[in-house]
């Protein structure tokens, strides 16, 4: 009998110590998600959306390139902290000069350091910065699948840093495409196609619809990040004194 009530009263111990690490294990997850204006406001996955938004926001540049025609406008990642920042070709192609605005207003002159253009539609673009920049997170292409939910931010119209959201509608292997139903629209050239853990998963590229490009209706397009990461590479090898600092 007293080794049963010793038992009884260890079992009573572990369960009261269990009570009390589940207590704290919850009431810190309330602290951090659940304080007012927060989780009692949004749901998990809007949670989500802004976390991410927050995290990649500073990373993200928007390009105006001065070219015969006008202005081109895109977006751009930043992808080395010296300075270096992946767009589109397409958006600054033909330029005269390069402006690139930064997350807190900052601009400066960008320069055009490498591109493939008629290839896979990528430019890299240094700034002289005196502080060193956030870089984005890649990720891995190969890991994308039809379903998945994505976020993009761009500067579409001139409105700088919206975030779209939507899946993965299509991966087209053949063509080096990935296929999103989140808005993308003339001025997210460049910027990110990202999956919810914030990792760039595609370049934004185009979009398809019957008016010439002027809106968007759902099927947008992205270059498999792993393609930029290729680019960014061979750039490194052939040209290392670009990823020193100015």
């Amino acid at each position: 009998m007293a080794e049963v009530r010793g038992k009884m009263k260890d079992f009573k111990i572990l369960k009261k110590t269990l009570n009390r690490g589940l207590f704290l294990v919850v009431f810190s997850f309330f602290m951090v998600f659940g304080g007012p204006g927060f989780a009692q406001v949004y749901s998990f996955d809007e949670r989500v959306n802004i976390q991410v938004y927050e995290a990649v926001s500073p990373s993200i540049v928007s390009i105006d390139a001065d070219i015969n025609e006008g202005i081109s406008s895109g977006t751009g990642c930043i992808v080395d902290q010296s300075g270096l920042i992946l767009t589109s070709s397409h958006v600054v192609e033909g330029f005269k000069n390069i402006k690139i605005t930064l997350f807190d207003g900052t601009t400066y002159d960008g320069e055009m350091v490498a591109n493939n253009i008629g290839k896979s539609d990528f430019a890299l673009i240094k700034i002289k910065s005196a502080e060193s920049l956030r870089k984005i997170s890649m990720g891995n292409s190969e890991n994308v699948r039809v379903g998945q939910k994505v976020l993009a931010i761009g500067n579409p119209f001139g409105f700088n840093r919206t975030l779209t959201t939507g899946i993965v509608s299509r991966v087209d292997k053949k063509r080096n495409k990935i296929q999103t139903d989140a808005a993308i629209n003339p001025g997210s050239s460049g910027g990110p196609l990202l999956n919810m853990r914030g990792e760039v998963i595609g370049i934004n590229q185009s979009i398809y619809n019957p008016d010439n490009n002027k809106s968007n209706i759902g099927i947008g397009f992205a270059v498999p990040v792993n393609v930029a990461k290729k680019f960014i590479e061979d750039v490194k090898k052939s040209d290392p004194a670009l990823f020193l600092k100015n």
